[in-house]
């Protein structure tokens, strides 16, 4: 038995020691062969290379007692020549990489045909009035109806609804300063309420008591004596205040009337401008369009102002007939295309020299920020804070809806720099415009410290500003909008590319083939058809919601003719997005049997499309085909 065991241990060290002789000639001339391609020296005179010295992971392996497979090199080569092939294409492969994650669901109830054409006809037909929970994928709009994120909901919670001064109000202050004044170097004041309570005495120092001016939002006393800053239920309760205290002042000095300018008037800040006695006129850039093929590479940022014809209409007017230029940052009414940093530059220059305050419509601000960030070459590589901080610098003014990019679901804000160009132009010897804006967002909307919300939401807006900046979450938001774009394209739907940051156009002219004169109003039947057969609700911007018959020709000129499919923030998945998809080629394939529509009640109502009724014609064939197709 001892002799067996003894001749056992033997064999096996010897195979052993034989094994590892093996190994270790094949990976020397394993190294030589690779580092000659093919057994030639690198000097051409076919002698031996010396062995290279050893990588960091033979290194690292070889500490650890391991050793690498045979034929390890050309393992390291593919590697390296892979990480490099991913190197060259990061941007369209991460376009699709996943940078969140749904924690909650909500169960939709799937209603009938039949039940969705009867709601549909009791309420005339209106998009509007329809009942939201009979919606399966709602692409109404994109305001107000985000999913909040954790951190939003965690703020919250810290909400304060004190009458005055609640502890939300001055956080929400200094975001606000956070993101449009200073860039990279936020204070981040909001971790005092949420992270570990700080000294009490540095709370009022920091916070309560800290004098700020020459900003958009004043603090200390000088938000007292000079108020800049305006909180509002939402971003239309800041267009009031602002078009509504200019036209005051204005009366004041006896000038009635004027122009507003803009790259893209949108239809309520239109009214807001039209009710406070005001020409609204937009001066928009054409832009060659953009090949699917190109999406995500190229942007010809087709929402830029005209500023050759802005500049010409300022010197025909005078600055004494145009009270303000507003610029849109994504022009909405353009299909939601951006606007260059270049362009906003450039918009100053011609406003400052005219001497008019240039205000921006910033609701979709970091949308636009991306934009500049990923395809204006000078600005590739920067931080979305540091174009924020930016874009902001050549405003005199800007108003907000916090229901887009402050990812809440109701608040809105103005804010206009101290002392400057707006400040001195619309301030008298009888009140400083600060105060007069501020008295009417008193009478209208509460004390100033909550502007009609709550402080809740003021918590959780404050929070949404600091989320809505982070390089993540905007490459997610575009890529699902462009995603959305491209399925439809995919199917031939005729959709306008490049997509902007918020929503998908579809041309309605080139959904009809031109057959379909813009009287019937075909935007109106499409979304009434979505509606009726696949529950997914959309928006006519064209010649309905715009009141294109109503309008006189130099009105009509530039008019859109689109279905907007807005995309809620962080709500749908690509799920969602092809189901959509699916349904519009399916509407386009048979766009002959779409019916005409009429008003049939409050043609000439102001904002028509939120009220008025709408009477749905099909001719007596087409009906029958139409069913036929529909089952």
């Amino acid at each position: 038995l001892s002799l067996s065991l003894s001749l056992s241990l033997s064999l096996s060290l010897s195979l052993f020691l034989f094994l590892s002789l093996f190994m270790l000639v094949t990976r020397s001339s394993s190294r030589i062969t690779l580092a000659g391609s093919g057994g030639s020296s690198a000097d051409g005179d076919g002698g031996a290379v010396p062995e290279q010295p050893k990588t960091s992971v033979e290194a690292e392996m070889e500490g650890f007692g391991c050793e690498l497979p045979h034929g390890h090199d050309s393992f390291l080569d593919r590697a390296h020549d892979l990480a490099a092939a991913l190197e060259q294409d990061a941007d369209r492969l991460s376009m699709g990489a996943p940078t969140r994650a749904a924690l909650a669901v909500r169960f939709a109830r799937v209603s009938t045909r039949e039940q969705r054409q009867r709601v549909l006809q009791a309420v005339e037909y209106n998009v509007f009035s329809f009942p939201a929970e009979l919606v399966l994928v709602d692409l109404l709009s994109d305001s107000g109806t985000t999913a909040m994120c954790a951190e939003q909901w965690g703020a919250l919670f810290w909400g304060d609804e004190s009458y005055g001064r609640n502890r939300g109000y001055y956080y929400f202050l200094d975001a606000l300063r956070d993101t449009f004044e200073r860039g990279d170097a936020p204070h981040k004041r909001l971790a005092f309420a949420i992270g570990p309570e700080p000294p009490l005495d540095t709370v009022i120092d920091e916070l309560f008591l800290k004098e700020h001016s020459g900003g958009f939002v004043n603090g200390g006393l000088a938000q007292l004596v000079r108020p800049n800053c305006f909180i509002v239920p939402q971003g239309r309760c800041a267009e009031y205040l602002l078009f509504s205290s200019i036209a005051e002042v204005r009366r004041e000095r006896g000038l009635e009337g004027g122009v507003v300018l803009s790259n893209g008037w949108f239809d309520t800040t239109a009214a807001h401008a039209f009710e406070a006695g005001f020409q609204p006129l937009n001066c928009r850039l054409a832009t060659p369009p953009v090949a699917a093929e190109d999406v995500g590479r190229v942007n010809h940022f087709a929402g830029d102002m005209d500023t050759v014809a802005l500049a010409a209409h300022l010197a025909e007017l005078g600055a004494e007939r145009v009270p303000l230029v507003v610029l849109t940052v994504t022009n909405n009414t353009a299909a939601g295309q951006p606007v260059s940093l270049a362009n906003i530059r450039e918009t100053k220059r011609v406003t400052q020299e005219a001497g008019v305050p240039l205000f921006l419509d910033a609701c979709r601000f970091a949308e636009n920020a991306y934009f500049i960030q990923q395809y204006e070459k000078s600005q590739r590589g920067r931080s979305i804070p540091e174009i924020v901080r930016d874009m902001f610098s050549y405003a005199d003014g800007f108003t907000l809806s916090l229901k887009k990019d402050g990812l809440a679901n109701i608040g809105g804000v103005l804010c206009f720099r101290d002392c400057g160009l707006f400040h001195s132009s619309y301030t008298t010897a009888h009140a400083d415009i600060g105060i007069r804006m501020k008295e009417r967002q008193i009478l209208c909307y509460g004390n100033d410290s909550y502007g009609g919300m709550t402080g809740r939401d003021i918590m959780a807006a404050a929070m949404g500003l600091y989320s809505v900046v982070k390089h993540d979450y905007l490459r997610q938001r575009v890529s699902d909008v462009q995603y959305l774009a491209l399925e439809l394209h995919k199917r031939g739907v005729p959709v306008v590319l490049p997509p902007g940051g918020h929503a998908v156009y579809i041309d309605m002219d080139r959904f009809f083939h031109g057959r379909k004169p813009w009287q019937e109003y075909g935007g109106v039947a499409l979304c009434v058809e979505l509606l009726r057969h696949f529950a997914i609700r959309g928006c006519e911007l064209g010649p309905f919601a715009f009141e294109w018959d109503e309008k006189s020709e130099e009105e009509r000129s530039g008019m859109a003719n689109l279905v907007r499919l807005a995309v809620p923030r962080n709500v749908y998945s690509r799920h969602h997005m092809e189901y959509v998809a699916k349904s519009c080629a399916f509407l386009y394939e048979h766009s002959q049997l779409l019916p005409a529509v009429t008003v049939s009640r409050g043609k000439t109502l102001r904002l028509r499309h939120f009220q008025s009724g709408l009477a749905v014609n099909y001719e007596h064939d087409q009906a029958q085909q139409g069913s036929t197709a529909s089952t």
